[in-house]
């Protein structure tokens, strides 16, 4: 099934879902290791990002600096549609929410502050009602 590709569909439809838990971001000197259950992977030349949950990160003696709420959009977004991370960002950012976004196959997910979680699915439920 192809994804949602109308900006004003997809900012109606969000649904914007907080997932349990805190996340973090590390970088590995090397490949992830075996056993690790990043939630998200990025390769990059200095070595492997990470998202992980805060336990397992600590459990394994992790470094980590940041530490996040996961946010899901639950539409079915198109990955060439136009605006979505734009319009999210910018909203974001007008109440001073920092975001980290991730594009999956079927939804995108992003990435706050954890402190500023509840605040933030509420400036998107705000976005979306007034789409």
């Amino acid at each position: 099934m192809a994804g949602e590709r109308d900006l004003q569909k997809l900012l109606s439809g969000m649904r914007p879902t907080l997932n349990p838990g805190r996340y973090v971001y590390c970088t590995l000197p090397a490949r992830v290791p075996a056993g690790l259950r990043p939630v998200v992977t990025v390769a990059e030349p200095e070595g492997p990002t990470v998202v992980v949950t805060q336990e397992e990160a600590d459990a394994l003696g992790l470094r980590y600096d940041y530490v996040a709420a996961w946010i899901t959009l639950r539409i079915h977004s198109a990955l060439e549609a136009v605006g979505l991370t734009a319009a999210v960002a910018g909203h974001l950012a007008e109440h001073g929410i920092s975001c980290n976004v991730v594009a999956g196959f079927h939804h995108d997910h992003l990435f706050v502050s954890a402190d500023d979680a509840e605040r933030a699915v509420a400036a998107l439920e705000e976005l979306s009602s007034s789409a």
